[in-house]
């Protein structure tokens, strides 16, 4: 299993930078390689990627997560991925957005991107392209995402 941890301080509170990243279906819009994703329920989602020529399908689980500060989540078929993402206030209009991921390479073109860092890069430019969209308020008029206010594991 490969991890990869990255930050990125966004200038914009921490309830818009939280509301943002909740709303998975604009990921395609600062992701690359994510094609389309969907909200299926209030803990799930469905993935539709492309990445070098190669498209997957997968649905991904919430397992975690706390309105303004975390969100926590894992794939529950297809490729084996889980992260978590936190959002911290540094000051009133400013929050730091820390992502740490692990996932398992799978064939040739994710072991070399891998290895290679390629993959780490791209995560890094993911951040870079929230950080612009959230802070140019493109998507200021949409509700926000499911934010997990009665998020409950059934534990």
């Amino acid at each position: 299993m490969s991890t990869i941890e990255k930050t990125i301080d966004v200038h914009v509170p921490v309830r818009t930078a939280y509301d943002q990243w909740a709303q998975f279906e604009t990921f395609p819009k600062f992701m690359e390689g994510v094609e389309r994703v969907e909200q299926t329920s209030g803990t799930r989602t469905h993935w539709v990627t492309k990445i070098a020529g190669v498209t997957r399908e997968f649905d991904a689980e919430i397992t975690e997560q706390t309105p303004d500060r975390r969100i926590e989540w894992r794939t529950v078929n297809g490729p084996q991925q889980a992260g978590v993402v936190t959002f911290d206030q540094l000051d009133p209009t400013t929050t730091r957005v820390a992502l740490t991921m692990q996932f398992e390479p799978k064939g040739v073109a994710e072991t070399v991107g891998d290895a290679t860092n390629i993959i780490e890069q791209r995560i890094e430019g993911d951040l870079e392209r929230f950080k612009e969209f959230v802070e140019s308020g493109r998507d200021s008029d949409r509700a926000p995402g499911y934010r997990g206010d009665e998020f409950d594991t059934g534990l």
